[in-house]
């Protein structure tokens, strides 16, 4: 079968190419990619080519698909896997196989596999690690931010507290505590929110912060102070680059107390810091960004990690479990991961998205890879729509759910967009 993919071939290298697949094996599954939304870490690998720890050093022989946020339908299945999947059926993709021993990841480490192709061939190790996952839903790109989605789960079960006079990690936020996410108004930021607001667990305060004022008021617009209140959560949107002090600012909206929970969403050394500054006593600090330095460091206090029990976690991706429960709740409704999405655009788009995508504002820039289309801002729908048709009907439908991507508009771009 051929497919059409984009592959890494060393650092600053993306290339779409068309291609065979191998023979399906016995043990292998043939799916259609439909929807694959860009992460920065697949900008991470096309940085750093074959010097990235996921991706083979002889990615210039032997290339792999990049992509890693993928969701799609089943077209073949091996015999050793038919009682588990049909064709026909959906399914999204977890990357992270960790648990299991590999480092190896779909998006990264495979020729057959990722998640910016039409075709692909799964190889036995991704349904061995049950990272092959039935998706219910009516849309694909939901299943596509379920990955993501499961990173920030991951987050929020990684973080831990303690009990005076125990030496037991309780796992996760403390419920009805202050919590504060830093530079919290990106994509992932936003996902974060709304699982503060809507998860098992909800603080009692929530400070979000950023220095950027049309960020800020569009977190806002998306998750309002009304919305928490009637969730029992004190939503506070702030622009520290306003504020003169914003340590002492934050730290008094908590009485003085501090944050039980402060979560960090951009990799710099200042906001690491004041995050550090920002904790009470046995308050966590989760480092959420990952840095592309690897000599990245900040200041911590360690004064106050020794009498105050104050300490740091981070993670890199969520478990299969997270993921269960990301497409569980969006298949309930408690989640709305479309308010990540910002750009649109089609498999011809994803090098230059790739390989650009910190300086491209917004969110989330979402892939379809069978149809032919530059990537385009959802706010650039409408002026779009005076020229072409198929934009005009697509800010209809956009307008039609509030200004956020949804499933009707997915179905009707699916079939009217040029094909690849």
């Amino acid at each position: 079968m051929k497919t059409k993919a984009v592959r890494i071939y060393g650092k600053n290298d993306l290339r779409l190419e068309e291609f065979d697949l191998p023979e399906m094996k016995d043990d292998e599954i043939i799916a259609k990619v439909i929807s694959d939304s860009i992460c920065m870490s697949s900008h991470k690998a096309a940085m750093q080519g074959g010097d990235h720890k996921r991706v083979p050093k002889d990615c210039a022989i032997n290339p792999t698909i990049i992509g890693h946020e993928f969701a799609g339908e089943i077209i073949k299945v091996g015999k050793k896997w038919e009682k588990d999947f049909k064709p026909g059926d959906k399914f999204a993709i977890q990357p992270a196989m960790n648990a299991y021993g590999f480092l190896e990841a779909p998006g990264y480490s495979f020729r057959w596999i990722g998640g910016d192709a039409t075709y692909v061939l799964i190889p036995n190790l991704i349904m061995e690690c049950k990272s092959l996952l039935k998706y219910n839903g009516e849309s694909f790109f939901q299943a596509s931010l379920a990955e993501p989605m499961s990173c920030i789960i991951g987050a929020y079960h990684a973080s831990y507290h303690t009990l005076d006079g125990t030496y037991t990690h309780h796992m996760g936020i403390i419920d009805r505590g202050n919590m504060a996410i830093l530079a919290g108004v990106g994509p992932m930021g936003l996902g974060a929110i709304d699982y503060a607001l809507h998860g098992p667990r909800k603080p009692r305060l929530l400070v979000i912060t950023d220095i950027d004022d049309s960020r800020l008021q569009r977190a806002e617009s998306i998750f309002t102070k009304e919305e928490a209140a009637s969730q029992g959560v004190e939503l506070v949107y702030l622009n520290t680059g306003k504020l003169a002090d914003p340590v002492k600012y934050m730290r008094d909206l908590t009485g003085g107390k501090g944050f039980d929970d402060v979560f960090v969403f951009a990799p710099v050394k200042q906001v690491v810091e004041q995050g550090d500054a920002l904790l009470a006593f046995d308050g966590c600090l989760n480092f959420f960004a990952g840095p592309t330095n690897p000599n990245f460091k900040a200041e911590f206090n360690f004064y106050n990690v020794h009498y105050a029990f104050t300490h740091i976690v981070g993670n890199s991706g969520g478990t299969t479990d997270d993921m269960k429960e990301a497409l569980d709740m969006m298949s309930k409704g408690l989640l709305r991961p479309a308010v990540m999405i910002t750009h649109i655009g089609g498999l011809d788009a994803v090098i230059d998205t790739t390989l650009r995508l910190p300086s491209i504002p917004g969110g989330k820039k979402l892939i379809y890879t069978h149809i032919s289309m530059p990537l385009t801002a959802i706010a650039d729908f409408e002026e779009k729509g005076k020229s072409d048709p198929l934009f005009k009907k697509l800010d209809e439908l956009v307008k039609k759910h509030g200004g956020i991507w949804n499933a009707e508009a997915e179905k009707y771009l699916l079939e009217n967009a040029k094909p690849i």
